[in-house]
Parts: structure tokens; sequence; C-alpha cells
């Protein structure tokens, strides 16, 4: 069971899915979103997550890879919690906002293309220049 929610506390989930797998991204768009050089997506199947606390808000958006993105945020703080693929079968929990750290020592590094300068990719690492193939 994995469980997190947002800065302030006003919003809670859980999701007892297994991860399907961990992204590193590196696209403009996580690194705005994230405030930082990347953000970090934990891949879980869609309709698997339970808001247990409060009511998230939600805006959709288009991702770089051309999908539709459905993004679930705190009304309060703005901690964004979770995406859903609008047109796909998985949601990404942002890995920061859950109660326990997760593992990045095997996180597929995607949009590497368009990560900052100096970043640093841990050798031997999945990576892609983009999108992974499906």
């Amino acid at each position: 069971m994995k469980s997190g929610g947002c800065q302030c506390g006003g919003v809670r989930y859980e999701c007892d899915a297994e991860p399907l797998s961990l992204y590193v991204c590196h696209c403009t768009e996580c690194r705005r979103q994230s405030s930082s050089a990347f953000g970090m997506s934990l891949t879980m199947p869609a309709g698997t997550i339970r808001v247990t606390k409060g009511t998230p808000n939600f805006w959709t958006r288009l991702a770089n890879s051309g999908r539709r993105m459905r993004c679930a945020f705190c009304p309060d703080c703005g901690s964004r919690l979770w995406h859903e693929a609008l047109d796909s079968d998985y949601l990404s929990i942002k890995a920061g906002s859950l109660d326990e750290p997760v593992d990045v020592s095997n996180a597929i590094h995607i949009w590497i293309a368009r990560k900052l300068p100096g970043t640093v990719i841990p050798p031997g690492a999945e990576q892609y220049p983009e999108e992974p193939p499906e």
C-alpha cells in the first residue's frame, strides 16, 4: 500500500497497486511543476488511487508526448499529487508526495534531451532522449 498527500496535509490518498515503473523526467513541464531539475513519477495502473482526505482539484494539459494528462493538486497549497493519462491505462503518482521515499537506483530517465546542463544520470541507468517506447 502506498500513501501520500500534499504539503499542507489537506489532501491524502492511498494506492494499493504494485508500481509499474519509476520515471525521472527531465522535460520542461516536469521541471516547471516540480520547481526542480526533474520530476519523479511512480506509474500505477489506472483507477487504483483513492482519496482518503480532502478533495483535490484537477486541470488538464497536453504532455510533451502528445498525451492529455488530468493533473490532481491540492486546492489549498497547490502541491501536485498525481496525473491520469486520459488516453492510456495508467496514472503517475508524483513521487515526492509519497509518505515513504522511493528508491531511485533503478529509475528510468526520460526526456534526457532536455535535461539541465550538469545533471548527472547514474552510469547504466535506463534512459531515453524523449518518451520510452510503448
